[in-house]
């Protein structure tokens, strides 16, 4: 591994602002700029608005299955891939190695699914995928499934004096939210276990509520969003819609028996397939013998993997430095971690030029 050089790209990269609410076609346009100048073809998947795109490379013999994969927010990870295109242009590649860059991975997982949807025209459908994720180079196997909701309460206003003559909508949203905490408690009471998780069982939360205008009058609108992470052994579409029953079923007729316009509405917000790898799967062997380790993992936070693997292709999360220093203001990497990843992709290369 070229440290100066990995560290010179991950300069580059940081370059940009790339937050979900910007473009990233800058960065697309940089990365495309640096694979031109080592002779690398590449193609864009543009969004439906034509402000971000994801970016697909493939470097060495397309003619049979490959490994590997990045993703432009996680730019520690792909500084180090980047780094590594001269060496694996240098070994010929018996097995080729497709880098894909996504957009919007924060919000949702987004842009990985215009990526997942042109898989059927690449050359060679990749046999393996290595998410970049900040793990200190441990191998995840697992994360979990995401569900979340928008809910937007309709009441009928009246003076609060005449309470009983209006539908308030604050208070159908705190019975909806109950219902919610009640899942909760018996997700964690009752519910299924995987102990290679910090929190072992699924879990709801709501995050955000608005409502009201003044303590004297009866509120008519009132949203909230809430979501569910659930391990393998829960459907988090299951749970949802034991809300929604709950919501549609039980309450709107309460609602609509005062004022007919009254009602609940449900939104799917965002959502992400979960990641389960079998621990004696071919890319977890592979894995731990790139990395060098032995400790597997799962973590809560969701990832594109779960997409991956949801498309037949078996996936891992791995990739340099801690979660602990994602998201802050004076985020960081270790140029220890960049050495580790590094000499994982070395490995890479090593395999895919056996």
């Amino acid at each position: 591994m070229d440290v100066a050089r990995t560290i010179s790209v991950l300069e580059g990269l940081v370059g940009f602002d790339t937050t979900s609410r910007n473009s990233n076609l800058a960065l697309i346009g940089w990365v495309e700029a640096y694979l031109d100048r080592l002779g690398v073809g590449h193609a864009r998947v543009p969004d439906e608005t034509g402000t971000k795109a994801n970016l697909i490379a493939t470097i060495g013999n397309a003619g049979v299955p490959g490994y590997g994969r990045g993703t432009t927010d996680m730019k520690g990870f792909v500084a180090c891939c980047l780094a590594a295109v001269p060496d694996m242009l240098a070994r010929k590649l018996k097995q080729p190695i497709h880098l894909a860059f996504s957009y919007d991975e924060e919000v949702g997982c987004i842009g990985v699914r215009g990526i997942i949807a042109r898989l059927h025209d690449w050359p060679v459908k990749p046999v393996a995928c290595f998410v970049g994720e900040p793990t200190c180079m441990q191998v995840v196997i697992g994360h979990k499934a995401k569900r979340s909701v928008v809910a937007t309460v309709r009441g009928h206003t009246v003076h609060s004096s005449l309470a009983p003559l209006g539908v308030n909508a604050v208070e159908y949203a705190a019975r909806v939210i109950g219902k919610i905490c009640d899942i909760a408690e018996r997700l964690e009471h009752e519910g299924a276990r995987d102990p290679l998780y910090d929190v072992p069982h699924s879990t709801a939360h709501t995050g955000l509520v608005h409502g009201g205008s003044a303590l004297n009058i009866v509120p008519d609108h009132c949203t909230f969003e809430y979501e569910f992470r659930t391990i393998a052994a829960d459907d988090p579409s299951a749970l949802a819609d034991e809300v929604a029953n709950y919501a549609h079923d039980v309450l709107e007729p309460q609602m609509k028996a005062v004022a007919p316009n009254a009602g609940i509405t449900l939104r799917d917000r965002s959502s992400f397939p979960g990641l389960d790898t079998a621990q004696n799967s071919d890319i977890v062997g592979l894995s731990m013998a790139f990395s060098g380790r032995n400790d597997l993992a799962k973590v809560a936070f969701g990832t594109e993997a779960g997409g991956y693997s949801a498309n037949g292709i078996p996936s891992v999360v791995i990739g340099p430095g801690s979660i602990d220093q994602a998201h802050k203001a004076d985020e960081f990497i270790a140029v220890s971690e960049l050495e580790k990843c590094g000499v994982f992709i070395d490995r890479l290369i090593d395999h895919c030029s056996a």
